[in-house]
């Protein structure tokens, strides 16, 4: 577990998207809170190298975990990790979406999103990590996904810039007048067309600027399987279960060859009644004694 714990620290490490410095002064400002989200980091995760928020300026990450776990413990386990978002306060995480699921195999699936600042991004998942290996479970997955929005918004703004550059020429075109009806048309359409366009990438820019401003985590928890060799389920009530289908599979077949052979055995048991029958004690008994009685009589003449 402790190797696992590692690896997954090491991959959080390498994105991290919190600082030093930044990281205390986030303390100092709200110490109650912070030690909930970041109760008992562990040893691995504080041994790995930080990287602050300056070395992917306009980056939007995207940390993923998943947790693996013994099917009563999620609940309580994704319980903490409501609570230490909420104990954080809105304006530094934000819960988005909650999902708890019992397969039909009764086997447990539970996720939890949260929408948290950057700097603490990555102190929130350590302290994650630490509240499931207490409750004896294991980090099987982490992984970090980034994308360059800020260049993004960079090629939005010199797009807007073009754009407006060019509705100044075409109003001044406008202003200019000796333009027929047609053309005034002509050149009023692309004027509106060029402002929905800057209207667009106004929007885009406000979506990639709301992304860097908020980093999206989600954790998934996702059952053991069990006792290992065993399984999940209870190895005795699955040999109840056996025994069960078992004992019914020998009913069934009992009852199938009863069926096939009951009216055989019917016949049968009639047949030999009526032959130990009185009337066919006396017939056979009379077939015994004609012989005999022929053989005895004196010869005629």
């Amino acid at each position: 577990m402790r190797n696992k714990l590692l690896a997954g620290a090491m991959a959080l490490a390498l994105v991290g998207c919190s600082q030093q410095p930044a990281d205390d002064a986030a303390s100092n400002e709200a110490p109650a809170a912070e030690s909930v989200a970041e109760e008992g980091a562990s040893a691995d995760a504080a041994a790995t190298p930080r990287i602050g928020t300056e070395a992917a300026p306009g980056v939007a990450f995207d940390y993923a975990y998943t947790f693996r776990l013994a099917d009563n413990r999620i609940a309580k386990v994704q319980g903490k990790h409501a609570a230490a978002c909420e104990s954080l306060g809105v304006k530094r995480c934000r819960i988005v979406d909650v999902r708890y699921q019992l397969s039909d195999e009764k086997l447990v699936e539970a996720q939890t999103q949260f929408k948290l600042e950057p700097s603490i991004a990555r102190r929130f998942g350590a302290g994650a990590i630490e509240s499931v290996e207490k409750a004896e479970g294991v980090l099987a997955d982490a992984s970090v996904a980034g994308e360059d929005v800020g260049a993004e918004i960079l090629a939005s703004q010199q797009r807007s810039a073009g754009s407006e550059t060019e509705i100044a020429r075409l109003e001044e075109r406008l202003k200019a007048g000796g333009l027929s009806k047609g053309e005034r048309a002509e050149i009023l359409s692309q004027i509106g067309q060029l402002r929905g366009q800057v209207g667009d990438e106004r929007q885009s820019r406000r979506a990639g600027e709301a992304r860097i401003a908020w980093t999206s985590v989600a954790f998934n928890y996702v059952s053991d399987g069990g006792l290992p060799g065993i399984g999940h389920e209870n190895p005795f009530a699955d040999a109840g279960e056996t025994l069960m289908k078992s004992g019914s599979t020998a009913l069934s077949f009992i009852l199938t060859l009863a069926a096939v052979l009951l009216p055989w055995g019917i016949l049968a048991a009639l047949i030999v009644a009526i032959w130990r029958s009185r009337f066919m004690v006396a017939v056979r008994r009379q077939m015994r004694e004609k012989p005999g009685a022929t053989d005895a009589a004196p010869p005629v003449g």
